[in-house]
């Protein structure tokens, strides 16, 4: 569950991040939120915030503004929008502008990521996003004096590079066996998940992921590191924003 299916909804986003927009018919509707039997809103996790949108029936507009995951996942309303009851068919739409940024921010902190690995041999021990801007925490007890710029240069020089980014799902297995897949200080994998999915910035990164992306790292644009700040003995954040 989480792959290809949540409960009883397609998980379309995961398998076109670039679709905004598709028909589909409500399974569920209460106080908890509704459920559908097809959904292209990605639903937060991972430090990606869930999508915002909107469902359109019989002339209604339903706007979301959150999800909830459960059993099943379930899409928020906005208070006070009416709630189309189950069976009706309704078109949802995912509000383009936030998705872009949070695809092109989520991919910027993958190439962040490969290029600390790479470079500095550090790990991941947190972070988090918001539509064009995220911070990024590692375990680096050494900093260079030159770090914040050359990190900057480095990230961007793989940015321009333009290298696909390319998404697969493997058995856990399969999946555990690549080298460096966990790239944060805990493996945060349930111990119940049979599948995996992937995100291989090709050349690059490697790495075990959940969210949406772009499909090269050209479309991500240009990072700024804006600081890196100490959290600790160890302990090192990275504040980046897309410009």
């Amino acid at each position: 569950m989480g792959v290809t299916h949540h409960g009883r909804t397609e998980r379309l986003d995961l398998a076109d991040p670039t679709l905004r927009e598709w028909a589909c018919t409500v399974v569920h509707a209460d106080d908890e939120g509704i459920v559908l039997d097809k959904s292209a809103f990605y639903p937060g996790g991972g430090g990606q915030p869930p999508d915002h949108g909107v469902l359109l029936w019989q002339g209604v507009e339903t706007r979301i503004v959150g999800t909830r995951k459960g059993d099943d996942l379930y899409l928020i309303p906005a208070e006070g929008d009416p709630v189309p009851p189950v069976g009706t068919q309704v078109v949802g739409a995912v509000e383009d502008t936030r998705r872009s940024l949070l695809m092109r921010t989520h991919s910027g902190l993958h190439v962040l990521c490969g290029v600390v690995f790479r470079d500095f041999g550090a790990l991941v021990t947190g972070g988090n996003m918001e539509p064009g801007e995220a911070r990024m925490d590692f375990n680096l007890p050494e900093v260079p004096p030159d770090f914040k710029a050359r990190l900057e240069e480095l990230v961007n020089r793989e940015v321009a590079e333009d290298r696909r980014v390319v998404t697969k799902v493997l058995g856990r297995d399969e999946a555990l066996a690549l080298p460096d897949i966990i790239r944060t200080q805990s493996n945060l994998i349930p111990a119940d998940e049979t599948e995996i999915r992937i995100v291989d910035i090709v050349g690059l990164d490697v790495q075990a992921d959940g969210g949406t992306h772009v499909a090269s790292t050209k479309q991500i644009g240009k990072l700024e590191i804006v600081k890196v700040e100490s959290k600790g003995k160890a302990n090192r954040r990275v504040r980046v924003r897309l410009v």
